[in-house]
């Protein structure tokens, strides 16, 4: 019985809609209306500016930790954590306060690596960093970092590289979030072919997208 609340509870914790709160209680805006019409961090960062766009970040990533971090506290035993946060990265993305709509999971899925192993979040971390840099864009390098991470979780346990042997639990349903993000960025991806992506006020362009 002390698994299923827990389990309830971390999809809960990833179901409260942090950047449409937010919106609504400071800034009187419904981030649905506005923008790409998700709540997560990137679209919060481009309605509402860059404080609620960092506060926004902080909490969707604190809903992965904490909920990863649920067996631990708790003492529970015969679960793996990343089932705790891959449920509060389902919360997120399909919120039960918010008429099961939500964000993209990047955030969210941030934490929950954090909270399982810190080097491998760090690694993707790294990724992501350059991935920005170099194309401009939060999308791409949340896609480089699923499909990256994907393979990683399949690679680096074989070669001993961050991961010592291979976790089959964290491995399916790594793979499972990687294409899960991907999917949820289909969008993005078909603005990125059409050079017509948003982008951020900093780094190379490389893929030449129409500055936004």
């Amino acid at each position: 019985m002390k698994i299923v609340i827990l389990l309830v509870l971390a999809y809960l914790l990833g179901s409260i809609p942090s950047g449409l709160w937010i919106g609504k209680i400071f800034f009187h805006k419904n981030l649905h209306d506005y923008g790409s019409g998700n709540t997560g961090t990137t679209n919060t960062f481009r309605i509402l500016g860059r404080k609620a766009g960092i506060i926004v970040f902080i909490l969707d990533f604190f809903k992965g930790y904490i909920a990863t971090c649920l067996p631990l506290i708790f003492n529970v035993h015969g679960i793996s954590p990343v089932v705790f946060g891959i449920l509060a990265i389902f919360g997120h993305t399909c919120s039960i306060f918010d008429h099961f709509k939500g964000g993209k999971a990047v955030a969210t899925s941030a934490g929950m690596l954090f909270a399982y192993n810190p080097y491998f979040f760090l690694f993707l971390l790294i990724i992501f960093a350059i991935t920005l840099y170099l194309t401009s864009m939060v999308s791409f390098a949340s896609v480089a970092c699923a499909v990256i991470g994907g393979l990683a979780v399949l690679i680096f346990p074989s070669i001993h590289f961050i991961f010592k042997s291979y976790d089959p639990i964290f491995t399916i349903l790594t793979l499972i979030l990687a294409f899960f993000i991907i999917y949820k960025h289909k969008d993005n991806i078909k603005r990125i072919m059409n050079h017509d992506e948003n982008l951020v006020p900093f780094g190379l362009n490389i893929t030449n997208q129409k500055t936004k």
